[in-house]
């Protein structure tokens, strides 16, 4: 019997086995994202040094002719993974820096060609260590750019990629993301500068009372090259993700980060907000707020 097409609001049911083996790991679950965005400058400062970027990625098929009935292959078939990227520039040329460490990171998404939508653990693997040899080209990129620079360009850097059910994110920097959970607000990244105070604290080197360590940045004039953080953790139904620059960071106590993300708002919406309670606690800083909703379901078929 033949599926009726209006009967099935599926269209299109994979069979459940296949002959042989199959080389790459199955569709994950559907996946859409609500995204928000709002970056503002600090009230002092004449150039915003801040930049972001939203992208998607994806793959598909589609019928676009064929003899079989139909209900028997999908009329379409379609797939995605989402990126968000946030960098904040320091220094005398903060705002080029954190335009170029964006702009080299999603080029090189472009060229690599190798968008991973489905995961499985050599997946998984593949994507954490591209993320660091990414940010690493980043940092050579930086470098190159401020040849004859006696300051350098230097910037944070914190991206993630979420593909199905699953989150990678990378950082250098203190650039923080957070994930809003059940109304529960847990920040994902580490300041690198901290775990490093906190280790020669451990083995007994004498820092002197406020010590100021440096944080980690992409580019610059060290020798010493920053440290990647780059992680993994799975995402739930209903998942807000957050990432930001420290100016709503060290402005703002997570507590009240987490009231502004309980109320039922838009995620653009709960951007705006988020910039408008940093500069009402007094920060002076460049000020960038990404917000994704997440919503995922049991991938049943696909809609033609």
């Amino acid at each position: 019997m033949i599926p009726d097409e209006k009967a099935d609001p599926a269209r299109w049911r994979p069979i459940s086995r296949f002959p042989g083996n199959i080389d790459s790991p199955t569709p994950g679950p559907w996946v859409t994202v609500d995204f928000g965005a709002c970056s503002r400058g600090g009230p002092l400062r004449a150039v915003n040094d801040d930049h972001y970027l939203i992208m998607r990625l994806g793959r598909h098929l589609e019928t676009l002719r064929s003899s079989l009935p139909s209900g028997e292959i999908p009329a379409r078939f379609e797939e995605f993974a989402y990126t968000m990227v946030v960098a904040d520039g320091m220094g005398r040329d903060a705002e080029a820096a954190s335009r170029l460490a964006i702009a080299t990171f999603a080029q090189q998404a472009v060229h690599f060609g190798k968008w991973n939508v489905r995961i499985d653990t050599p997946v998984a693997d593949d994507v954490m260590d591209r993320a660091a040899r990414f940010f690493k080209n980043v940092d050579a990129a930086l470098l190159d750019a401020a040849r004859g620079n006696p300051a350098g360009l230097q910037t944070t850097l914190t991206a993630l990629l979420t593909a199905g059910d699953e989150l990678f994110f990378a950082y250098v920097g203190d650039s923080p993301l957070y994930l809003f959970r059940d109304g529960a607000l847990a920040r994902l990244t580490r300041e690198h500068s901290l775990d490093y105070a906190r280790q020669s604290q451990a083995a007994s080197v004498e820092l002197p009372d406020f010590t100021y360590v440096e944080p980690d940045m992409l580019g610059g004039t060290r020798l010493s090259r920053p440290m990647v953080g780059v992680e993994r953790c799975g995402l739930l139904d209903g998942d807000i993700v957050l990432m930001c620059t420290k100016g709503l960071a060290g402005a703002v106590e997570d507590s009240r980060i987490a009231e502004m993300l309980r109320l039922h708002r838009t995620p653009d919406e709960q951007c705006r907000a988020l910039v408008d309670l940093a500069a009402r606690s007094g920060s002076n800083d460049d000020v960038t707020t990404l917000v994704g909703h997440f919503h995922i379901s049991a991938r049943l078929g696909t809609d033609g």
